[in-house]
């Protein structure tokens, strides 16, 4: 906790607490993209980088004798920190005993906190190297239509992409909120549910992604996307005055993608495919 200042904050242990368990129940609600890849940590802060097992020449070695020398290549990993403030009345509260509590600023980081590890794991990170979920997959994307939306056919071409690529189960499924609305107010013949005929087509529960545009359906076998972590998501002190607190919420990490194969992006759907259907129904 010395690297996080907490030692220095005006805040009890029961605020500390409570402090903990809001950020965590957003987390757990928003992150999205550990559900579907291998995590591994926390390593530690002190943990700086993913060992990628290449090494590349280095030239204009002094000496003579045909010595040879290589430098492993590595992917550092990045922090994140996302800075809020609290009212110091509000953490007083909580020692008092109140639940009701104003902790808006440190759910709002919390969320965009979620969205910027979600966004670098999806989308790829190209300053840090790190690539994306999405971005790198090998297979073509399948389009989620704008109207009469069939999800169990989207979720099973995808599917039948990654059985012709030899990527075996269990499989898993995330929409961004969009498309887990649309999928979730449809029903089928005789008003079964879509929502729970995907969730049989693969065996789990259908993730939400608030940082998707439309989605993913990606094998959870293991092995083919990992995401190493050096410090797990934390809160530290920064400073404070009469009135406020300035906090963080903070992490460490990194990726790596070994199965481009192992992913079918589900992309957003097309505004023309909307403009089209209404036309036909004009």
């Amino acid at each position: 906790m010395i690297a996080l200042n907490r030692d220095l904050a005006p805040i009890s242990e029961k605020a500390w607490e409570r402090l903990e368990d809001e950020a965590r129940d957003v987390l757990n609600s928003h992150l999205a993209a550990r559900r579907l890849v291998d995590f591994e940590g926390p390593l530690g802060w002190e943990h700086s980088a993913i060992d990628l097992g290449r090494v590349e020449p280095l030239e204009g070695v002094a000496g003579s004798g045909g010595a040879l020398v290589r430098r492993r290549v590595v992917r550092p990993l990045i922090e994140l920190r996302v800075p809020f403030e609290l009212e110091r009345e509000e953490l007083e509260r909580v020692d008092r005993g109140a639940s009701s509590v104003d902790l808006d600023s440190l759910r709002d980081a919390a969320r965009t906190f979620a969205i910027a590890e979600d966004t670098a794991i999806f989308e790829g990170y190209a300053d840090a190297d790190i690539p994306g979920l999405l971005t790198n997959a090998s297979n073509e994307g399948v389009a989620i239509p704008e109207v009469d939306v069939d999800f169990p056919a989207v979720v099973s071409e995808a599917l039948e992409q990654l059985r012709r690529a030899g990527v075996a189960g269990p499989y898993g499924v995330a929409l961004g909120p969009v498309a887990y609305a649309m999928l979730c107010r449809t029903t089928g013949t005789g008003g079964y549910p879509v929502l729970r005929h995907v969730q049989r087509l693969i065996d789990r529960p259908v993730v939400w992604a608030p940082s998707l545009d439309g989605g993913v359906v990606v094998s959870l076998r293991g092995g083919d996307f990992r995401l190493v972590c050096g410090r797990d998501a934390a809160i530290g002190y920064l400073s404070h005055d009469d009135k406020r607190l300035c906090l963080y919420l903070e992490e460490s990490f990194s990726a790596e993608l070994n199965g481009p194969e192992a992913a079918v992006p589900l992309l957003p759907p097309d505004p023309s495919d909307a403009e089209k259907a209404e036309k036909e129904e004009q």
